[in-house]
């Protein structure tokens, strides 16, 4: 698939769509969840009281060396999938994820 639907540049920067799976045993960003077309993210924390995703807005900081301050949730603040915007140059952030969400090997 050439055009990334999972990934958008946008004037500010990029928007993103992610399933996320909380209380996994290690955070990890990528790959590429091919059949929801959404990039993977793995958070340690439980989806209570915003802990996921507070834990996500800073896998996203530490992945894409960015700041708190760049990374917001634009859809599914309550949800596995979610739209999160990240503010900064749209090229450097884009060959970051890109490199990030190399599909898994088949098994």
């Amino acid at each position: 698939m050439n055009q990334m639907a999972y990934l958008r540049a946008t004037k500010t920067g990029i928007e993103i769509d992610l399933w996320v799976q909380p209380r996994a045993s290690r955070a990890v960003l990528g790959p590429l969840d091919a059949g929801r077309d959404r990039l993977r993210a793995a958070v340690t924390s439980p989806p209570v009281e915003g802990a996921a995703n507070t834990a996500l807005r800073e896998l996203l900081c530490d992945s894409l060396d960015v700041s708190k301050s760049q990374v917001t949730i634009l859809r599914g603040s309550t949800g596995r999938t979610k739209t999160v915007a990240v503010t900064g140059p749209p090229e450097d952030l884009l060959a970051r994820i890109r490199a990030l969400a190399k599909p898994a090997p088949s098994s």
